[in-house]
């Protein structure tokens, strides 16, 4: 170990340099946020800025070590199938000595080895910085406990997004609507209505989710009755679409007012790995518990709050929107381009809004082209 070394990581590059003095010494491949950076608990963005190492864990440990909340649990080997972003090898414990990033520890932002080594070289952690895990074992021994690190912000822009909603647009049904009608035809026509006003933009849609919810209080039997349904009830062209996306450097995320444990498996089934959806709370006996009351989608303009957010993290080329009500339309300032969909619903002063419109998702050439500016 040497006191002077530094580190300095690249998230354009995807590379973090070994420093001493203004000499490199190592430079390694690495993958960082795949949700780009950020400072937010909870946002899986890697922060930016000053740090230092604050300690170092799993000195002796063979390499493959799997750590859980920094303890040693298990061992991984190359060709293990596990579905989890495992901590290994080694970790270096990152503490940020800025205002921004002075959240690290809480955070549990680390240097550390990977399962994922198929990914180094892009972004694809949950915040922390990976490296393969026999370049993990050569760079904790070169580094001291208080060595600097920084963390360069991004400048090139990356790919292009699109914002898709959920409900009667990817999936036929609206979620909250069917944890209604599981609790009967009274509180299912009431809730109903309300939905309708709040999409059709005749009321608040905050003042309308603390209503539907003290109305619904739905159990996890429902919640897993309607996460089924989300997927039975998929638009048609919907799974294609999504692979058509893909395949044009499309990176698609779910933008919706519902629920996240409800619509992830549809999100799985769709092979889209982001979901921006409202947090929904069952007890140890599957009751109703509450639901992210501060969670940006459960307002106004709580859409655009997380595209802003989405642009600054990963600097996008282009930013897209799709869906059918209100709160997609309100995005329209924060996208380069709002595509309606009236193809479940189709609500009058949405298409008027809209750029573009679309009454089904089969033809994707013509999306495309949309989303293109062609």
């Amino acid at each position: 170990m040497n006191p002077s070394i530094s580190l300095e990581v690249s998230v354009d590059d995807q590379r973090l340099d070994v420093f001493e003095a203004k000499r490199r010494l190592r430079s390694y491949p690495v993958s960082t946020g795949t949700k780009g950076v950020g400072f937010a608990v909870g946002s899986f963005r890697t922060p930016l800025g000053r740090f230092r190492v604050l300690e170092k864990l799993g000195a002796g440990a063979e390499p493959g070590t799997v750590f859980r909340s920094r303890v040693a649990c298990g061992i991984w080997q190359p060709g293990d199938v596990v579905t989890d972003d495992l901590v290994l090898t080694r970790i270096l414990r990152l503490d940020g000595m800025d205002p921004e990033n002075a959240n690290t520890l809480e955070r549990c932002i680390y240097i550390h080895g990977t399962n994922r080594e198929d990914l180094i070289g892009r972004p694809a952690s949950h915040g922390c910085i990976r490296l393969l895990n026999k370049d993990m074992l050569e760079l904790f021994e070169l580094v001291s406990p208080g060595a600097e690190v920084f963390i360069h912000p991004p400048h090139q822009c990356r790919g292009k997004l699109i914002f898709l909603d959920c409900d009667s647009t990817l999936s036929k049904i609206e979620g909250i609507d069917e944890l209604a009608r599981v609790r009967g035809p009274e509180v299912y026509a009431e809730v109903v209505a309300l939905t309708h006003a709040a999409m059709n933009g005749e009321v608040p849609l905050d003042e309308v989710f603390a209503r539907r919810m003290n109305i619904i209080r739905p159990d996890r039997a429902a919640c897993e009755q309607v996460a089924a349904l989300y997927v039975a009830a998929l638009t048609p062209g919907a799974p294609e679409l999504i692979q058509q996306l893909k395949t044009h450097d499309w990176l698609p995320v779910i933008l919706s007012g519902g629920f996240a444990p409800l619509i992830a498996p549809l999100a799985r089934h769709l092979g889209i790995d982001h979901l921006e959806a409202v947090p929904l709370e069952l007890d140890a006996s599957g009751n109703y518990a509450g639901y992210g009351k501060s969670y940006p989608t459960t307002r106004n303009g709580g859409k655009n709050q997380i595209i802003r957010e989405w642009r600054q993290a990963i600097l996008p080329q282009r930013v897209a929107m799709m869906g059918d009500g209100m709160s997609d339309l309100e995005t329209l300032p924060d996208v380069d381009v709002f595509i309606g969909f009236g193809g479940v619903i189709a609500r009058p002063r949405v298409k008027q809004g809209a750029q573009h419109w679309i009454d089904n998702m089969t033809d994707s050439q013509t999306l495309l082209a949309m989303l293109d500016g062609y």
